[in-house]
């Protein structure tokens, strides 16, 4: 009985002192948000412009981490690989941009400041004639600040 008691009296002290630790805890102070310019990649299937889960999943991530800033400006820069024609490229790359920047804006990016462009094939050749790799992308960069 009197180890029943004490292994009893035991766990009421270690679990009245965690809830004391959670309490101390709930008090401290947050940081506020890191409100730095933030680039992400976008990448599609070949030959398409339309959002996969994967890359809805990184446009929510981003919005969710731009909410708690001042959102100064979006750049969104549609690319595509040197595959076919550099007019079809081209119109796809602007797709590209056009579909992110879409969803950004369903995400709660604010539109004011958004610049949106397509490059086409421009860079997917290097010098020396190879291709560059992974082409099928849009690149974002949102530009922070903190709220005042």
């Amino acid at each position: 009985m009197r180890i029943a008691l004490s292994l009893a009296a035991v766990a009421a002290v270690t679990l009245s002192g965690c809830s004391t630790m959670q309490t101390a805890r709930e008090r401290l102070v947050k940081a506020p948000p890191r409100c730095v310019d933030e680039t992400v990649e976008v990448y599609f299937a070949p030959d398409q412009a339309e959002l996969t889960p994967e890359s809805r999943m990184v446009i929510n991530q981003a919005a969710s981490g731009a909410a708690a800033c001042k959102v100064i400006g979006v750049e969104v820069v549609g690319l595509a690989d040197a595959a076919g024609a550099p007019a079809a490229n081209l119109e796809l790359s602007k797709r590209r941009a056009q579909s992110v920047a879409a969803a950004l804006t369903a995400n709660g990016v604010p539109t004011a400041d958004f610049k949106v462009s397509g490059a086409g094939q421009a860079g997917a050749t290097t010098a020396d004639g190879k291709t560059a790799p992974l082409r099928r992308r849009t690149e974002v960069t949102l530009h922070l600040a903190r709220r005042r």
